[in-house]
């Protein structure tokens, strides 16, 4: 038992705060860190690739090839619009895979609509593919994210309408 403040914290053992004893099926934890270079995008894709293989979760291609996309558009922004070192964090565990690009930019990623132009639409797609995303300031910079399911059920991952 942990004590804090005085305060004397749950057991984490009790049944109400769901301890696992192993991370579940598919869990799995990553974090890498890419220099500002064109080359850095397709290092990240390849990256998402290999560890959701390695996590078992490849089996689901529609998964790993939208979270390869969504990466590589999250990336390419970090490069395009902060020209700083990035760093992408993949996360998986009870069915959600949640991808992270962090960088120096402060800029918010805005959602434009997908018209004719030629650049604009990775933050459109983003938000039609993923589950949820978001943005948030991280000190000086900022951390860009998408969630996707990862479980076989019918729907899972996918906004609902």
């Amino acid at each position: 038992m942990l004590e804090l403040s005085g305060r004397r914290l749950p057991d984490d053992r009790d049944p109400r705060y769901g301890a696992y004893p192993q991370p579940p099926l598919g869990a799995g934890h990553a974090c890498v860190e890419y220099d500002p270079r064109p080359s850095a995008v397709r290092e990240a894709r390849a990256e998402v690739r290999r560890r959701l293989e390695e996590w078992g979760l490849a089996d689901r291609d529609d998964t790993v090839d939208t979270a390869e996309l969504l990466v590589s558009e999250l990336a390419t922004n970090a490069l395009l619009h902060s020209a700083s070192r990035f760093q992408l964090t993949l996360t998986a565990a009870h069915g959600v895979l949640r991808c992270e690009v962090a960088d120096a930019g402060r800029r918010t990623p805005q959602v434009l609509d997908a018209g004719a132009s030629e650049s604009g639409r990775g933050m459109f797609l983003v938000s039609a593919l993923a589950l949820r995303w978001g943005c948030h300031q991280d000190g000086p910079g900022k951390t860009v994210w998408f969630e996707l399911g990862t479980c076989a059920c019918d729907g899972c991952g996918r906004r609902q309408p």
